[in-house]
């Protein structure tokens, strides 16, 4: 009789059936999602609430029994008794199912609430507009989207209900390929871990170039950003050389190199970017998959491969360097030699912030002579290696690069250069053919219209007529020079015998730089186009109203002028304007075709399908279908729509 009273108490005073329509799974994500402490409280709010149950299941009033217990916790009795109950419109802990206790008393979920009708066309106008690379705000696309449905007689949510729904049902990665491009959604992956202890010091450098954020006065008077090329042993992470100049060149790193070799010896493997200034012939000439540049088989040797020096590139990954493969760039970054250097106290005035929007207060203020730069920066590099307490592989906390690098470099087999091979990375290179008379001209200074240089050796006499490398020191044009073949082989010291040229090629460099900068950027905004899927948007606004014009109340006689132009006479077309109208003649008659294919983007993507379909037939496509089922696969939206294709496909092999 006890148990079937309590039974009957159970049932009539502890109501445990669900009243609210909610998701469980969506009730513990929202309880997943909050901070430890919101957790703690649910659980005091959970075990009150039990306590009290069981005081009324063992038969004590039930107004006491909350009072009793709200008491002895804190609480008013009205707050416990919301909190099971419900206030407020707030369904309580007893209208969920008693497993859900915990999640339904962390605050702030509300259960599932009625949906906003959303119009199909409607979202998949905010889509398209909203899942573009130029990323448009989404307050900006919700006001198109409400003009557009103004016209339309589309349904649509709030704001905040169209980004819930973005949150809820486009994965993230997805999201950023659209929005951000290829190369972020590459950056989403982990990155790769690799150990470096199966190496030894000097057994593998790399390489990169550090533009330093500070105004730098140089010996001709210019006033610009130095940049700095360093050598790190991978092993230690030192710095093992360096070298400055105004922009990354192949002299920088071709004296910087030999800086390493002549004090350390020859490294076995290199690991460098595939810019112009790093990959360059005279450097990895001969190597394969080089990026930049085609190998050629009258390329001549390279630095590197002709001191056996394995080249690696950093990988290009959806079109972009993977520069992240390099320790050395990380040594760039927060508290790097950045911090160490550019903020150093000397150059007080002379920062120039690390980014346009990071100008300091008192940016330009002065320059710093080149002398004194160089002498700053040799005295951070060193410290910079003397660190102790790396907290690196081989470090572990303890050592500093120095220390790390000579305890191997004292165990370790290392190659030392020779005499001969000195001369490879202290003169630069070129490619020249060899005249009939013997002599080679070198016209370095030809930027600037200073003349050619003219250089003789009899034994230049059996190479007429063929391509060979000579190698001059780039300051000292008058001087002699000296000729390989291009596999290497020393052939002669040439004598200068028309001593025109300019004497530095420096200069000229730069000057060739800034054209080809110029013609590049011109080539690249001429080449911009805007994308079908926006042209789509926007064909979808309606048209402005007609502005009202008021009536003038004044008005002002307009007085003819005393000579009219005359009308020019029409002249023939010339052969290029004639090609140019027929192009367009013909871009319009394209244009026209498109506008007969279907407008939404869904209906634009079913017709594909069934041209696919068509194609899959053994059909061949012929006119409009065949300029639309090759051009619509180069869009976004098809890209789009394969990828939500894919993932129903994985999704429904799963099941």
């Amino acid at each position: 009789r006890e148990s079937q009273a309590q039974d009957q108490t159970r049932n009539h005073k502890v109501k445990q059936a669900t009243d609210v329509a909610y998701d469980p799974a969506d009730l513990w994500a929202h309880f997943d999602g909050k901070p430890q402490a919101q957790k703690d409280r649910a659980k005091e709010r959970l075990n009150a609430i039990l306590s009290a149950l069981a005081l009324i299941e063992n038969g004590m009033p039930k107004t006491a029994a909350w009072a009793a217990v709200a008491k002895a916790n804190g609480y008013s009795k009205s707050t416990l008794y919301g909190w099971y109950n419900g206030r407020n419109g707030t369904p309580g802990a007893k209208h969920y199912d008693r497993a859900d206790w915990l999640a339904a008393l962390v605050p702030g979920y509300t259960g599932r609430t009625a949906t906003t009708e959303f119009s199909d066309d409607a979202w998949e106008f905010f889509k398209a507009d909203y899942l573009r690379l130029e990323q448009p705000g989404a307050a900006a696309c919700y006001q198109r989207l409400i003009r557009a449905a103004e016209k339309h007689g589309w349904q649509i949510p709030s704001l905040r209900t169209i980004e819930r729904r973005i949150e809820r049902e486009i994965p993230r990665t997805m999201l950023v390929l659209l929005r951000e491009g290829e190369s972020a959604l590459v950056q989403m992956f982990p990155a790769q871990q690799r150990s470096v202890r199966d190496i030894h010091a000097l057994q593998w450098i790399n390489g990169d170039g550090y533009q330093h954020n500070v105004f730098v006065k140089w010996p001709d008077g210019t006033i610009a950003r130095p940049k700095t090329w360093f050598w790190q042993d991978i092993y230690s992470r030192k710095y093992l050389s360096y070298r400055t100049d105004q922009t990354e060149n192949t002299d920088m790193l071709r004296l910087s190199f030999g800086d390493l070799v002549e004090q350390f010896g020859i490294p076995e493997h290199a690991t460098i970017d595939n810019t112009r200034a790093a990959a360059n012939k005279w450097m990895t000439g001969g190597v394969p998959n080089r990026y930049r540049f085609k190998v050629k088989e009258d390329d001549p040797l390279g630095i590197m491969p002709m001191l056996g020096v394995q080249v690696h590139w950093t990988s290009v990954i959806a079109g972009k360097g993977h520069g992240q493969a390099k320790p050395v760039e990380r040594s760039f970054g927060v508290g790097g030699m950045g911090e160490y250097v550019d903020k150093h106290p000397a150059f007080a005035g002379a920062f120039t912030g690390d980014n346009p929007m990071a100008k300091p207060a008192n940016y330009g203020k002065t320059a710093v002579p080149l002398d004194k730069f160089l002498q700053v920066l040799a005295e951070e590099v060193a410290a910079w290696n003397a660190r102790e307490g790396r907290r690196t592989e081989i470090c572990d906390g303890k050592l500093s690069f120095d220390q790390a690098f000579a305890a191997s470099y004292e165990h370790s087999t290392i190659r030392k250069a020779t005499a001969e091979q000195r001369r490879l990375w202290l003169m630069a290179a070129e490619a020249i053919r060899v005249a009939s008379d013997g002599s080679v001209t070198l016209d370095a200074g030809r930027a600037h219209g200073m003349g050619k240089n003219r250089y003789h050796a009899d034994a230049l006499y059996e190479f007429a007529g063929k391509k060979i490398v000579v190698r001059f020191d780039p300051q000292a044009l008058h001087d002699t020079i000296h000729a390989y073949t291009l596999d290497g082989r020393y052939i002669a010291e040439c004598q200068c015998i028309t001593a025109t040229g300019f004497g530095d090629t420096e200069a000229a460099r730069e000057h060739n730089r800034a054209r080809r900068e110029m013609v590049k950027a011109t080539k690249i905004a001429a080449k911009a186009e805007q994308k079908m899927d926006a042209i789509e948007v926007a064909g979808k606004l309606p048209e402005p109203d007609a502005a009202e014009i008021p009536t003038a109340k004044v008005v002002r006689t307009l007085t003819p002028a005393l000579h009219r132009h005359k009308t020019p006479q029409k002249r023939p077309l010339t052969a290029n304007e004639k090609k140019t109208l027929d192009r367009l003649k013909a871009e319009q008659t394209a244009q026209a075709t498109v506008h007969e294919l279907p407008q939404g983007m869904v209906q634009r993507d079913r017709y594909w399908v069934s041209l696919r379909e068509r194609v899959e037939a053994g059909e061949t496509l012929e006119g409009r279908d065949a300029k639309f089922y090759d051009g619509y696969q180069k869009t976004a939206n098809f890209r789009g729509f394969r990828i939500a294709e894919e993932d129903l496909a994985s999704h429904e092999a799963g099941k």
